[in-house]
C-alpha cells in the first residue's frame, strides 16, 4: 500500500513537471503566439541589429530592430526584387495601402505605406508574413501579421 501512494506521488509530480515543460515550450509562458499564427524561432544576436544612432542603422527605423536582407527569408528577398521590378505580383492585396493601425510603424499619412505579401512555404492561405514599404523607400518586415515589425537594411 505505502509503494502504490509513492507511486501516485511520483506518477502526479512528473506529470505536474510535464505539464510545466510543456506549458513553457509552447510559449504560454511568455505570452506565445496568438490567434493561431505560429510562433517565430528565436532571432540570433547577428540577425539583427539593436538600435538606430548605431552605425549604419537609418534614423527612419525609429527604434525598431533592423535585419539586412540577406538575414530575411529567401521568400522576402524574392518579394523585395518583385517589388523594385514593379511587379507583377501573385497575390491581389500586394502593393495595396497599408493603414499602419497598429501605430508600430512611424506615423505618416494615409497611402504612405503600402503592403506585400512575402508567402510561407506549407500555408494554405497568404500567412502572417509581409514587407511594408514607405514612400521614402523605406522597408519594414513583419514574420507575425503586424505585431511586430523589423526596417530592412538595403
Amino acid at each position: 500500500m505505502v509503494i502504490r501512494s509513492a507511486a501516485r506521488r511520483a506518477a502526479v509530480v512528473l506529470a505536474a513537471l510535464l505539464a510545466g515543460l510543456l506549458f513553457v515550450l509552447t510559449g504560454c509562458a511568455t505570452g506565445g503566439a496568438a490567434e493561431g499564427s505560429s510562433p517565430r524561432p528565436p532571432r540570433a544576436a547577428s540577425d539583427v541589429t539593436a538600435a538606430p544612432g548605431t552605425s549604419g542603422v537609418p534614423e527612419w527605423a525609429h527604434g525598431l530592430p533592423v535585419v539586412t536582407v540577406g538575414r530575411l527569408p529567401s521568400q522576402a528577398r524574392d518579394t523585395l526584387r518583385l517589388i523594385d521590378a514593379g511587379g507583377p505580383f501573385p497575390y491581389r492585396q500586394d502593393g495595396t495601402v497599408f493603414g499602419n493601425r497598429e501605430g508600430l510603424l512611424p506615423r505618416q499619412a494615409r497611402g504612405y505605406y503600402h503592403e506585400y505579401t512575402v508567402p510561407t512555404p506549407g500555408s494554405p492561405d497568404r500567412g502572417a508574413r509581409r514587407l511594408v514599404t514607405g514612400e521614402s523607400h523605406e522597408t519594414y518586415y513583419t514574420d507575425d501579421h503586424y505585431r511586430s515589425f523589423q526596417a530592412v537594411l538595403r
